[in-house]
C-alpha cells in the first residue's frame, strides 16, 4: 500500500459516520485526539470490546493498545465488572445523596495508597487536577504553580500552557481562551531538569503554591521521570513551603497497586487519580495529607462540588476493578507481557534497520522512532520521526493493531494481553517493518 494511503479508506461505515458526526459535533469528535488529526485520515468508529480486542462498526477486530486511554487494566467487558455494574443499575443510576459505596471506594484507594489520608471523588482527571490546584493555592495562600513542558493535566485554564497530549498532537500547546493574567501564574519547567525548577524558586521563593507533575509522563509519549529528579522536587517543595502534587491519573494502579509514588518511594502532598479507578466509567479523585484536605468545604473554606461526584454506578465499576488487582502475580503478569512486546519491537527494529527506542514500566510503554540514544525530555520527543510513526500506525491499523493515533501518546496493555496476543502483534509489526525495509 502506498505510504500516503490511509487504512480507513476501506472502512465505509466509519467514513459515513464521521461525515455525519461533523454536522453535529465540533470536528466530529468529543475529544480532539480521536479525530486522527495527528496521523491523518478518518477515525475508526468502534462498537464493542472484548478482552484485548476492539471491534469496529464493520466488526473488524483490532488488538487494542489504548485500553480506553488507560482505564481498562482488566481488558474490555471484564465479566465480574459488568455483572456488578448491571446489578447496581437495577437500584438506580444516581441519587444525588451520599451512598455507602463511596465509603468503600475511599477505603480501598487509601488501603492501596497510604500517602492519601483523605480523598474526594470527582468525575474526571481534569476536574481532579483543577480541584487539587485550587486546594494547593488555598492552603498555601500563594498563586503560582510549576508544571512541565509536555505534561498534560487536563484542559483547565491553569494547566493548558505548553501542555502535552492532544495539544501537542494538534500543534497548539497553548490554547486561545486562556486569560493572560491567569497564564502568568503558570511557570513552565523542563521535565527531568531540576535546574529549571530551581531557577523558578530562586525568582519566586515565596509565591509558588505547588509543583504538579506526571511522575511518568504519558502525554508526550511515555517518559518516566529520573528518580533523582523527583527526589529533588520533593526537597525543593520542603525547602520553600510549596506542595508536591503527583498527577497519577494515568499511573495510579497501573504502576504497581500503589502507583508511581510507591514505585519511586516519593511521598507527594496531594495525588490526583482517574482512569483505572473508574474501570471504564467517568471518574476522578484527589486526595492527600489530612491537614491539607481538611481545607476543603464543608470542613474548610476551599470550595468544590459536583452533582454526580461519587456516582454509585461509577463507584461500583471502579471498586470491582480495584478488587481484581490483588490477584496473585497480577502486576508481574502485566509487566511480563508488556516487556515481551517492547523487547520484541526493539529486536524487530534492529533486524530491519528501523531506528527506534522503547520505554516500558509495568503496563505502560512508549515507542519512539528515532536515532537518538535516549529520550528524557519533551524536546527529544519533538525531534523524533513523526512521519515514520504515521506511516507505521496506518499499516498496523490495516492489519488490526490499534495504537494511539498520535506519536505523543503512550500505550497500555491489560491483563488480557496474553503472550499469544503479544506474539500476534509482533508478527504484524514484523510484516510492516519488512514492507518498509
Amino acid at each position: 500500500m502506498p505510504d500516503n494511503c490511509h487504512s480507513q479508506t476501506s472502512n465505509n461505515q466509519s467514513t459515513e459516520l464521521f461525515n455525519i458526526a461533523k454536522h453535529y459535533i465540533p470536528g466530529g469528535v468529543n475529544s480532539p485526539v480521536r479525530s486522527f488529526a495527528g496521523v491523518g485520515g478518518t477515525p475508526i468508529f468502534m462498537q464493542r470490546g472484548e478482552g484485548a480486542y476492539l471491534y469496529d462498526v464493520e466488526n473488524k477486530a483490532y488488538i487494542d493498545y489504548i485500553c480506553s486511554w488507560g482505564p481498562l487494566i482488566l481488558g474490555h467487558a471484564h465479566p465480574n465488572v459488568i455483572k456488578k455494574v448491571q446489578a447496581a443499575c437495577q437500584h438506580g443510576l444516581g441519587f444525588g445523596t451520599t451512598t455507602p459505596i463511596e465509603i468503600a471506594m475511599a477505603q480501598k484507594i487509601i488501603e492501596f495508597m497510604p500517602n492519601i489520608e483523605l480523598i474526594r471523588m470527582v468525575n474526571s482527571g481534569t476536574e481532579a487536577t483543577m480541584s487539587a490546584l485550587r486546594l494547593a493555592r488555598g492552603y498555601t495562600q500563594r498563586d503560582k504553580i510549576i508544571k512541565f513542558e509536555g505534561c498534560y493535566h487536563g484542559h483547565n485554564d491553569s494547566l493548558l500552557i505548553k501542555a502535552g497530549s492532544g495539544a501537542l498532537t494538534l500543534g497548539v500547546p497553548s490554547s486561545p481562551g486562556v486569560p493572560q493574567d491567569l497564564a502568568q501564574h503558570t511557570l513552565n519547567a523542563s521535565f527531568n531538569d531540576l535546574s529549571s525548577v530551581e531557577a523558578w524558586f530562586k525568582q519566586y521563593p515565596d509565591d509558588i503554591a505547588a509543583i504538579i507533575i506526571e511522575p511518568m509522563a504519558g502525554n508526550m509519549n511515555f517518559i518516566p521521570a529520573k528518580p533523582s529528579f523527583l527526589q529533588g522536587l520533593r526537597e525543593l517543595c520542603d525547602q520553600f513551603g510549596a506542595l508536591l502534587i503527583f498527577d497519577e491519573v494515568m499511573t495510579g494502579f497501573r504502576i504497581t497497586s500503589g502507583g508511581a509514588q510507591q514505585y519511586y518511594q516519593i511521598k507527594p502532598d496531594l495525588t490526583t487519580l482517574g482512569k483505572v479507578i473508574g474501570g471504564g466509567l467517568p471518574v476522578g479523585a484527589f486526595g492527600g495529607r489530612r491537614d491539607i484536605m481538611e481545607h476543603m468545604a464543608p470542613v474548610g473554606s476551599v470550595y468544590q462540588a459536583g452533582t454526580l461526584s461519587g456516582n454509585p454506578i461509577a463507584m461500583t465499576s471502579g471498586l470491582a476493578t480495584l478488587s481484581e488487582l490483588t490477584a496473585p502475580d497480577f502486576y508481574a503478569r502485566l509487566a511480563a507481557a508488556t516487556k515481551r512486546l517492547t523487547d520484541g519491537i526493539k529486536q524487530l527494529g534492529e533486524r530491519y534497520h528501523i531506528p527506534l527506542l522503547t520505554h516500558q514500566v509495568e503496563s505502560m510503554f512508549g515507542i519512539f522512532f528515532t536515532g537518538q540514544s535516549s529520550i528524557e525530555t519533551y524536546q527529544q520527543v519533538a525531534n523524533c520521526d513523526i512521519e515514520r510513526f504515521k506511516q507505521i500506525f496506518h499499516r498496523l491499523l490495516n492489519l488490526g493493531v490499534y495504537l494511539a493515533p498520535s506519536a505523543f501518546e503512550c500505550g497500555f496493555t491489560s491483563i488480557t494481553h496474553t503472550h499469544d496476543v503479544i506474539d500476534e502483534t509482533l508478527n504484524k509489526i514484523e510484516t510492516v517493518f519488512k514492507e518498509l525495509n
